[in-house]
């Protein structure tokens, strides 16, 4: 099926947890794209010259045909709105409250948490980098963390609506953000994050991590 020329502009190290977001939903959707980077550790992004510039100049940006976007979940909301179910894959569930739930958790994860992020950057997950233990406030959001995902993940699923979407790779990229580094986690958990991870999209993801940090 023909589709417009759709680009995807990441960080230059393939670090970002949003970029990865936008890059599986493509995947996922069966989309073709082209990749290009920014360098966000020169300042790149702050400079005139890229797509990104008139806009958030942060990543991940989208461009289908003339139309730019930035901001990982309109960009999925987008996404799954302009390559529509049936003819393209789904990457939030069918029904209208487990969607909403859907939205919920990827809304949360990029709202709060924030001392995770902060104590446990994505060179974790990507790269295999050992951080210093958890603060108060580490503990304090990662118990937060643990506490809603053993709430909202039903006991013997591997998915949190009975089939994928796109709020478990989100959840599991957080997840891990832990697991990797050697947090305690229970198991369940630990074993959730472990099967998202080897969904192929995210292993294509994983693979450009590792080319761009040699």
């Amino acid at each position: 099926m023909s589709q417009p020329t759709i680009t995807l502009w990441s960080d230059a190290n393939f670090f970002s947890p949003y970029v990865m977001s936008v890059y599986v939903a493509l995947k996922e959707k069966g989309l073709s794209f082209t990749l290009q980077t920014v360098d966000l550790n020169s300042g790149q992004h702050l400079q005139p010259g890229w797509k990104g510039y008139q806009l958030t100049r942060r990543v991940p940006v989208l461009a289908v045909d003339d139309f730019l976007l930035t901001e990982s979940s309109a960009i999925a909301e987008y996404l799954e709105e302009r390559f529509a179910p049936p003819t393209w894959e789904r990457i939030y569930p069918h029904n209208l409250e487990k969607r909403a739930r859907a939205r919920q958790i990827q809304a949360w994860l990029r709202s709060d948490l924030v001392p995770i992020r902060e104590e446990r950057a994505t060179d974790v997950v990507f790269v295999g980098v050992k951080k210093p233990p958890l603060t108060e406030k580490g503990a304090a959001a990662a118990q937060k963390l643990i506490t809603t995902v053993e709430n909202l993940l039903p006991a013997g699923q591997q998915n949190l609506f009975a089939e994928w979407s796109l709020a478990d790779t989100d959840l599991a990229l957080m997840l891990n953000r832990l697991i990797l580094n050697g947090d305690d986690v229970p198991e369940r958990l630990q074993e959730y994050a472990a099967f998202q991870w080897q969904r192929a999209s995210v292993q294509r993801f994983l693979a450009l991590c590792a080319k761009h940090s040699g």
